[in-house]
């Protein structure tokens, strides 16, 4: 009988990737890697983080917050600790997690930066610093939702960030050198992509019963990659966080300049409603999205969360690995990794 049991757990664990694997339960995922070990962080009280040597079996760590940080809690008054859509990366000798804290469906938001020598917590430098708040949204005033930030390094090592979530679409803002504050003027930042084909139109109609605060301009999760002579842009487009009735689905579209026009492979612009499908759910998975990429090994990955239609439509870790054909596009070969 114990036999019995133990081939039905591994069947469902193999059910996706021919391996025994528990794929744990995340939202919004970024990863890193720090010497031998992986780093995901996502959504989550205080920010969730695991680590793992091989990217299959996941330790738990402490969250990077074990308290609600004060500044967050005085412009987000509604604000109780869960953070959305953190984003890490390495440069100028630390560790950057940039994260968003929001009330549901309103643009009450910010994006907030903390830094880490190492992301190792044996190491006694291991530390993160709170550097507080690095932009805002406000109802009323900006047309932008300060959420779900994604940095990129121009060539200069000059860092931008990616942002944004409904309202206006996807807004692109140059930082300081430190990263730790906004160097441009926020009454002129450009929008890099939108579902509206007039970008002067005002947005659609919320749907789905989504607040109507927040409109029908369903896109957000940018995230900016360079791969040889192209920066690539990827959302995600629909609604997310709905579990098995979840219509998230990833775009792409690419410019030889960070500040874009982005395109997509039909040459339409992503500021006027273009984007390339890149994936999308199906009978497994209802909705994948807000999408993270990573190189390890020379091997492109695309790390993101999808909603398990097996699983009461809880949403789950994917890791796909990504191909390029010969015009220099992603191609995702669903395989997990």
């Amino acid at each position: 009988m114990g036999k019995y049991v133990l081939w039905i757990f591994l069947s469902v664990c193999c059910r996706f990737s021919g391996y025994a694997q528990v794929l744990p339960r995340v939202h919004d995922p970024v990863m890193i890697r720090q010497g031998g070990r992986y780093y995901l962080f996502s959504t989550g009280n205080g920010i969730s983080v695991k680590s793992s040597t091989d990217r299959k079996h996941w330790k738990e760590e402490k969250p990077v917050f074990e308290q609600v940080p004060l500044w967050a809690k005085k412009e987000v008054p509604t604000f109780k600790g869960h953070i959305w859509a953190p984003d890490i990366s390495y440069f100028d000798g630390r560790y950057y997690l940039y994260y968003s804290i929001s009330a549901f469906g309103k643009n009450t938001s910010c994006i907030g930066v903390a830094t880490n020598p190492t992301l190792n917590v044996s190491d006694p430098h291991f530390k993160w610093t709170d550097h507080g708040k690095v932009i805002q949204s406000i109802p009323g005033k900006t047309n932008w939702n300060a959420i779900d930030p994604n940095i990129i390094l121009d060539e200069n090592g000059t860092p931008y960030m990616a942002f944004g979530s409904f309202w206006d679409g996807i807004k692109l803002v140059r930082l300081a050198k430190d990263g730790l504050t906004v160097d441009e003027d926020l009454e002129h930042i450009p929008t890099i992509a939108s579902r509206k084909t007039n970008p002067m139109d005002p947005n659609p109609p919320a749907v789905d019963n989504n607040p109507a605060d927040a409109g029908g301009n369903a896109i957000e999760a940018p995230f900016i990659f360079k791969k040889g002579n192209y920066y690539y842009l990827f959302a995600s487009i629909d609604y997310c966080c709905k579990g098995s009735e979840s219509t998230y689905k990833m775009i792409i579209g690419r410019s030889k300049q960070l500040k874009g026009p982005y395109f997509d492979r039909d040459s339409l612009s992503l500021e006027k409603g273009g984007g390339t499908v890149l994936l999308e759910g199906d009978q497994h998975w209802h909705g994948v999205g807000h999408n993270a990429v990573a190189t390890f090994d020379g091997i492109d990955y695309l790390i993101f969360h999808a909603y398990d239609a097996e699983d009461d439509g809880r949403s789950k870790l994917r890791i796909e690995t990504i191909e390029w054909d010969e015009q220099q596009w992603p191609i995702i070969t669903k395989q997990i990794n």
